[in-house]
């Protein structure tokens, strides 16, 4: 039976204007409208819904999401497209996990260099975000 943009946002755990995004965005359908103007959705879209929150929680983009949708509905399709979409994102995820540590391990030598109790305008981790590191390197000499 048909379900209200309402209900539907509510059992998906999104708010409603995510799910007028996702129609706009094509991830799901364009709803019928009842003649007073109300949205109705198929009881699918809550599954639908939950699907494509769960994949960006995996780090899926949304222009991602709509091709996993697209296999998913593709019957001469077979899985290893989606493998291979989940082998990406996993090597772009370990990418990101590198380039944080190497983000943090900067941070921390800038804290560590901070001594804390400086004027501002002595800030070493200012003076740093302000010097890009090979001019810095340049001007010590």
């Amino acid at each position: 039976s048909p379900v209200k943009i309402g209900d539907v946002a509510q059992q998906a755990g999104v708010r409603v204007q995510t799910l007028r995004y996702y129609e706009r965005c094509n991830l799901v359908p364009q709803p019928e409208r009842r003649p007073s103007g109300y949205r109705e959705y198929p009881a699918e879209t809550v599954q639908r819904v939950q699907f494509i929150k769960r994949a960006q929680r995996l780090g899926f983009t949304l222009d991602e999401i709509r091709d996993l949708l697209r296999l998913r509905s593709d019957e001469t399709a077979d899985c290893s497209a989606i493998r291979e979409a989940a082998a990406e994102k996993a090597k772009a995820i370990r990418e990101k996990i590198r380039d944080l540590r190497a983000i943090e391990a900067s941070l921390r030598e800038l804290v560590e260099s901070c001594r804390g109790d400086r004027p501002t305008r002595d800030c070493s981790i200012l003076s740093a975000l302000e010097v890009p590191a090979r001019e810095r390197r340049r001007t010590r000499g």
